[in-house]
Parts: C-alpha cells; structure tokens; sequence
C-alpha cells in the first residue's frame, strides 16, 4: 500500500501524501494538522471480526480507517445491539481518547475487513494540545457520532424491523466501495437486534420490494431511494451533519454520505 506514497514519513519508514489517502478526516486536514499525525501513522489490517477496541480496556490507539467497517456494539447483556458503524469517513477511538476516558465501555469490532492507518492514543493527544484546528476538527467529528447513536435509538425505539434493516444498509453501502455489502446474518442480527430467523423476514421483505438482491454473505443495493423512504428520516442527519461541519458543506456531500473516494 506504501510503495505510491511520498510525502510526510511515519513509523516504520512509511511516507504518507495526504491526498493520496482514502480517509475522509486526514484528507480535510489541515496541511500543518496533518503534519501533526503522519509521522506517527503506521499501517494496519482490519480482519474480519477482529477487536479494533476492546470494552473496559485501556485505548492504547486509535485507527483512521482507510477501507472497511467497523460496528460500535453494546456488550451482551443479555443481547448485543448496534450503536454505530465507523468506516473511511472516521477514526476509531475518537471518544474515549479525545474526551478524555481511557476506556470505552463497547467493542469495537470489524464487520467489513479493510486496513487503516493506526495511531497512538498518547501521540493523537498531543497533536490535538498543540493545534486548535485538529481540535476543532476531531470534534465536530465526535459531533455527528453522537448524532448517529441518536438516531440509532431512535430508530430502535421507533422503527420497524425492515425500516431499520434498510437505515443499517444505507449506513454500511455508504462506508464501502460499489454496491454490494458483505455482511452476515450474523451481523444483521446484531444490528437489528433480533433473531436471525427476523433477518431472513425482514430481507426477504426488501427483496420482494424489489429494493435489494440478496446473495450468500452479500447483499446488492437495487433501489437505494426506497430505503431511504423507509427510514422516516433516521437516515441522513449525521450525513448531513458531517458535510456541514467537516467538509464545510461541500455541495453533494450529504447525499453522497461516507462513500470512500477512489483508490488512487
């Protein structure tokens, strides 16, 4: 992955060029905020159900996801239930470590297999305490994940079953390349919070609509308008947030969602 990059050298003798990147928030920095991070940005691989963060344990890094998904999920208790999904729009530890908690009390585990860019917790900190900037924009960052656990309760309380199946593929559509998802029952089971019998329904209702096709393992987005219908809104607005307050409301960028850009 390193071979095409020059520019700002990290650990391990990788040298980052900012714009060859597919992270959207490294992408957005500021050049002198970037100069910040690349020295201590090592690669890293995302492997399927791997534990990016562990629940209660020390954050020791974070990740700038470059392609993949990583799911933010409760612990069982007695049931494990979806709160978020993390792809190349956004960093993977941003809470706890920028909000000043050591731990995060969910798991952090990767649903789309991909590779990141790693970064210590103690060196994003420091970066963070000399620019106002990175600050600012790490935030906003942390901004519209809040908005997005909103929404999620929101549409766990409120939505039916396919609804919510059709906000989830949305959510994971937009954090990969093209338009097919590979995803499990046993992760739609997880998001949705149900049985996976629940899941085959609630697919085999989106496929019958004639909104998705499904595969073994992948699903292919056919109608990506009518899913949105289905969201009554819980779709869209940490989208639509992250357009405004990071990327300074670029025109197209909320209907665009987190799509990655094109490997370069």
């Amino acid at each position: 992955m390193s071979e095409h990059l020059s520019g700002f050298q990290g650990e391990g003798g990788v040298r980052w060029s900012q714009p060859m990147l597919r992270n959207r928030l490294l992408r957005v920095l500021a050049p002198d905020d970037f100069a910040l991070v690349a020295p201590h940005l090592r690669p890293v691989d995302l492997q399927l159900g791997s534990v990016v963060i562990a629940p209660d344990e020390p954050t020791t890094s974070c990740c700038f996801v470059e392609e993949g998904v990583v799911s933010v999920a409760t612990v069982e208790r007695p049931t494990r239930i979806e709160l978020g999904l993390v792809g190349s729009e956004g960093l993977v530890g941003a809470m706890p470590v920028l909000l000043g908690d050591a731990r995060a009390p969910y798991a952090h585990i990767v649903q789309v297999p991909g590779h990141g860019l790693a970064i210590p917790s103690q060196a994003l900190r420091a970066a963070v305490s000399r620019s106002a900037s990175l600050q600012h924009t790490l935030l906003a960052y942390i901004q519209t994940q809040v908005l997005q656990l909103a929404e999620s309760i929101y549409a766990q309380a409120a939505l039916n079953l396919e609804a919510r199946l059709a906000r989830w593929l949305l959510m994971c559509q937009d954090r990969v390349s093209g338009d097919a998802i590979a995803l499990t029952h046993e992760f739609l089971s997880i998001m949705l919070g149900v049985q996976r019998a629940g899941v085959t329904l609630a697919l085999q209702g989106l496929e019958g609509a004639g909104m998705i096709r499904g595969r073994r393992k992948r699903i292919e987005i056919l109608d990506r308008g009518g899913l949105e219908g289905l969201t009554e809104g819980s779709y869209g607005v940490p989208e639509a947030a992250y357009a405004r307050l990071i990327e300074g409301g670029r025109k197209g960028a909320a209907a665009e969602g987190f799509r990655p850009p094109p490997a370069a």
